[in-house]
């Protein structure tokens, strides 16, 4: 599968990015990450602006104060790809570096 593939119909969404939750219908997939300030958000956001550059796949997004909402979608295909599962990926792992980090 290429980093752009389309998704399979059956492809196990809860499996790998639980925390997501995805609208196959819609072609897209959200989540809500909340930190504990602003200052945590904005790295968060920093850091996942940088790997949306190599991937050259960048979300739809919003900030307000500690809370970040993400849209995750691949537009140029019309539908949710491995592009999406990496970004996620990403996400997930680099909001739960920074909870431990701040403890």
């Amino acid at each position: 599968m290429t980093s752009n593939s389309i998704l399979p119909a059956d492809y196990d969404f809860e499996g790998v990015i639980p925390l997501w939750k995805v609208n196959v219908e819609e072609k897209k997939m959200t989540r809500q990450f909340t930190f504990q300030h602003f200052i945590q958000a904005f790295e968060f956001m920093t850091h996942c602006a940088s790997y949306a550059e190599e991937l050259n796949h960048h979300p739809d997004w919003s900030n307000s104060w500690n809370i970040v909402k993400v849209e995750l979608s691949t537009h140029s295909a019309s539908a949710l790809t491995e592009l999406d599962i990496k970004m996620a990926s990403f996400m997930d792992a680099m909001a739960l570096q920074l909870e431990t980090k701040s403890k």
